[in-house]
């Protein structure tokens, strides 16, 4: 490692390099660049939950988590649920599905999941 990376490494914040364990965690465990999810497309995704939301009641009940890779978010919606064990903020997971755009963010409705040790 030269200066220069040093320099680099000890300038960065702990945000920065969280950011960037989690990229390489995400990458290892096999997720796709959140940044460049294309639209109607299938897709794996890996990253952590930053946040868990449920939306105003409606006809139909939704729970949303928000998917952070440390580079991109992308936002997993399970319709017809309230809640779901495990998935809450700082888990790690994996998520497969069929992307579409909704309010200007990738979003995958109804994925398959796998909640994965933190490492």
């Amino acid at each position: 490692m030269g200066l220069r990376e040093r320099v680099r490494d000890f300038a960065r914040t702990p945000m920065e390099q969280e950011a960037d364990e989690l990229r390489e965690q995400s990458y290892t465990e096999g997720g796709d660049d959140l940044t460049a999810l294309a639209p109607r497309h299938e897709a794996c995704v890996c990253g952590t939950v930053r946040t868990v939301t449920l939306p105003p009641r409606r006809s139909v009940p939704a729970l949303v988590a928000e998917v952070w890779d440390g580079k991109g978010v992308v936002n997993l919606v399970w319709v017809g649920r309230r809640s779901i064990g495990g998935i809450e903020p700082g888990t790690f997971l994996r998520a497969r599905g069929r992307v579409a755009t909704f309010k200007g963010t990738p979003t995958i409705f109804n994925p398959s999941y796998e909640i994965i040790p933190k490492q």
